[in-house]
């Protein structure tokens, strides 16, 4: 008896250590198995009732009845930095990493590690049902669901109606970037975009080429010596060009060799230099939050083609949740994750956070509608985007991609057959990054 007091009081305290994350329900009789969930950043960090992953992980550990309990681990800001800190504890076989929401581009990577315990064949369907071709497309791995998709994300080109109306184009009907790169010049105003050296930028580079018919990687999933680029062709020879002639127009604006998410956002914001910006729906709520005066003249239009016979391929990003194989309790994990990424979590986690949903239904629902007039064209965005391309040599892709095509202002028809080259000697071993 004694031992059994002294052990619920144990559990008592840590429940109250841990109640900026999630909430087991710490009254009960009997253990709760308590699992971890590494999060990424978003709007609601660690607060349980931010709206974002925290508030999720309290819900599901309510409605789980005492089964499991969630509670969160907060990842750094950058993708790669959440990519390393997981694979040092994945490849540590660390049994506390029980759920991960994971960058779409490092799924390769950690499935064929083995990092991944197998999707249950029975929850398939659940974790399928009613989700945008690229969450599921991107949640795979040689052809197999390995994750969960959680949150979709595509970006938009939004556009200041005054300058369009002025340059005589109209962005909903779709435009090329070489329009759009005019009319901006024309209307001395900048054009935002992800330019600096990081992943951000090869998420450009990768839409750039997927709107001329391209593609990055001809073959995914083979061995080193059978891999297949499709960066030297026409597609990636008029990617190249579009980003060259942003730079040397100067509707990149002054900076756009270090420009991200956030400095696309303040020229767009700043009424001196606003015309156009592609970024993610999350600058939707920005706007108001940072005090723009002119919301009434943003307009949302699908993504830039990158030739006039070319279609808008618009960057997929977003987060699949991953389920450690070195974990104690799979089997539940996979019962959280069902409970995360159910319609109503999504529709809580898009208006909390402004994170676009995996499921389709839920931009159909009316607090999503009211919150994001656009959401029929997120939606749209969705079901045309365009996955980076899936390799477990992702990392070493990416970085040679982003050397080679800096600064913006160095990169030429060549540009493209330099950045093949690096990446095959790279993955041949006989050159370093």
């Amino acid at each position: 008896m004694n031992r059994h007091r002294r052990r619920r009081r144990v559990a008592m305290a840590l429940c109250a250590a841990t109640a900026l994350s999630a909430l087991a329900a710490c009254g009960g009789e009997g253990d709760t198995t308590r699992l971890t969930w590494y999060i990424n950043p978003d709007g609601g960090g660690s607060d349980p009732n931010g709206k974002g992953q925290a508030q999720i992980a309290r819900e599901c550990t309510e409605t789980a009845g005492g089964e499991y309990s969630l509670e969160v681990q907060l990842l750094p800001n950058s993708a790669s930095d959440q990519r390393q800190q997981l694979i040092r504890r994945l490849a540590a076989q660390d049994p506390g990493v029980d759920l991960m929401s994971i960058d779409p581009v490092f799924i390769a990577e950690f499935a064929q590690a083995g990092y991944l315990a197998p999707v249950p064949q029975d929850m398939v369907d659940v974790f399928t049902e009613d989700r945008v071709d690229a969450a599921i497309t991107s949640s795979q791995w040689d052809g197999e669901l390995v994750t969960v998709p959680f949150w979709a994300n595509t970006q938009l080109l939004w556009y200041r109606k005054s300058i369009a109306e002025a340059a005589g184009i109209d962005p909903t009907q779709g435009v090329t970037w070489d329009q759009l790169i005019e009319a901006a010049e024309s209307e001395d105003v900048t054009i935002g975009v992800q330019a600096n050296r990081y992943e951000g930028y090869t998420v450009w580079i990768n839409a750039l080429i997927a709107g001329a018919g391209g593609e990055i990687l001809v073959n995914p999933g083979p061995a080193v010596e059978d891999i297949e680029l499709g960066l030297d062709t026409d597609a990636g020879r008029k990617a190249a060009e579009v980003i060259r002639k942003v730079a040397d127009s100067g509707v990149g604006g002054p900076s756009m060799g270090t420009s991200d998410e956030t400095a696309a956002l303040n020229l767009f914001q700043d009424p001196n230099t606003s015309g156009f910006l592609v970024n993610w729906p999350y600058v939707w709520a920005a706007f108001p939050a940072n005090g723009v005066e002119f919301i009434d003249d943003i307009g949302a239009a699908p993504y830039p083609a990158t030739t006039e016979d070319g279609t808008s391929a618009p960057p997929y990003g977003g987060i699949s949740l991953g389920i450690g194989a070195a974990g104690e309790h799979p089997d539940l994990a996979y019962k959280a994750a069902e409970c995360i990424t159910n319609q109503e979590h999504q529709v809580l986690y898009m208006t909390g956070t402004g994170n676009p949903a995996s499921r389709a239904a839920v931009f159909d629902d009316q607090a999503v509608i009211d919150q994001f007039p656009m959401a029929d064209l997120i939606r749209e965005s969705l079901d045309n985007a365009v996955p980076r391309p899936q390799t477990q040599y992702y990392g070493d892709l990416s970085t040679g991609l982003q050397r080679e095509f800096s600064p913006p202002s160095s990169v030429n028809e060549n540009t493209p057959a330099q950045a093949s080259n690096l990446i095959i000697d790279v993955l041949r071993g006989e050159a370093l990054l």
